[in-house]
């Protein structure tokens, strides 16, 4: 470490008291744009909002406001174009972008950070992506539903053994064995809406911890960004992550319905059983035994499932020991946490 050059501090979001360079390593371990510049969106959609409560107060003048947002919008489409260069002193999304956004328009984008601490940002895109994020996994759930259920009904004619303690016990249907999926998943998409309604309240004009000083007009701010409601208590409001702990825990819960429906099918379409068959299109086969049809699809889903059980114990373990309000400990709410569990398992 002490043959790096050290990296200036002058031109960061928080480098205002600092005299001395930070630590190249320092500099890698401490940040976080690898990973939550997927936010990019949010981040950009967030700012341009912040930019009208700031102008309705008088810190920016009209021209300027209309500079930040137009800024910002061409810097959106750098981002969807994948021409966006990102910085070595990018140390996350909030700061790349900012960055920026100075470049691009000058003094004026100094100002928009005016009143907001990172702490109430951070926050705010993350509920902001989540908002997204689960919309779309709803969808899945949805989706998974209607197959079970058209299956049942085409298939409701198919007998069955049913089986407890993995013996077999009494006749069945095949649709009512399909169901006995449909069912939780509906539970789990109610689940998610209400999981949502928690998401949905917007953390910004919290500031760092105190609140904003320049009395902005959040109820204004959080209908611009589609939010139900705002946060009541700022110092909740910047360390509370309770919405991304819940979602980890549903996500566990999801994952190990989707297993045993994945072990349910593994053994049923063994040679031992013979029920189903498994579509050449999701198996796989082996370099040494040409007869085998592998149902790898099936055992990935069982398997990955431990990995989402994983990042639920684990970030519960990382906000067991931070104190109130904002530490950097929360940062782990991101890295191989909620954009992992959201992410395609195969990602």
């Amino acid at each position: 470490a002490d043959d790096l050059p050290a990296a200036k501090t002058g031109g960061k979001l928080w480098g205002g008291r600092f005299s001395a360079a930070t630590d190249p390593l320092m500099e890698s371990f401490n940040a976080s744009i690898h990973f939550d510049r997927r936010m990019w969106r949010e981040d950009i959609e967030g700012s341009k909002a912040y930019a009208v409560a700031i102008l309705k107060v008088g810190i920016i003048t009209a021209e300027e406001c209309e500079a930040i947002r137009n800024g910002l919008d061409g810097i959106a489409l750098e981002w969807e174009h994948g021409n966006f260069k990102l910085h070595p002193s990018d140390e996350d999304i909030h700061t790349a972008n900012e960055r920026r956004l100075k470049e691009v328009i000058g003094a004026a984008a100094s100002k928009l950070h005016t009143g907001r601490s990172r702490n109430d940002q951070c926050s705010t895109d993350m509920r902001l992506w989540m908002r997204g994020q689960i919309q779309q996994l709803r969808k899945h759930v949805v989706e998974f539903i209607g197959v079970c259920k058209k299956r049942a009904e085409q298939e409701c004619d198919v007998i069955m053994p049913g089986y407890t303690h993995l013996q077999r016990a009494q006749v069945v249907r095949w649709s009512h064995w399909l169901l006995s999926f449909a069912w939780p998943m509906k539970r789990y998409v109610e689940q998610l809406d209400e999981l949502t309604a928690r998401v949905n309240i917007m953390s910004l004009g919290s500031g760092a911890i105190a609140g904003n000083a320049f009395g902005i007009d959040r109820e204004a701010l959080a209908k611009d960004l589609g939010f139900a409601g705002v946060c009541e208590n700022s110092m909740d409001a910047t360390g509370d992550r309770d919405f991304v702990a819940e979602f980890l825990m549903w996500a566990s819960l999801t994952m190990t319905r989707l297993s045993k429906w994945a072990e349910d099918l593994l053994l049923y379409s063994s040679k031992e059983f013979g029920f189903v068959s498994i579509s050449e299109t999701y198996s796989t086969g082996s370099s040494l035994m040409p007869q085998k049809k592998n149902a790898d699809s099936l055992e990935l889903i069982r398997g990955k499932s431990g990995r989402i059980f994983g990042h639920s114990c684990g970030f519960l373990m990382t906000l067991k020991a931070v104190p109130s309000t904002y530490c950097k400990d929360l940062q782990e709410d991101k890295e191989m946490r909620v954009l992992s569990s959201m992410s395609r398992p195969w990602n």
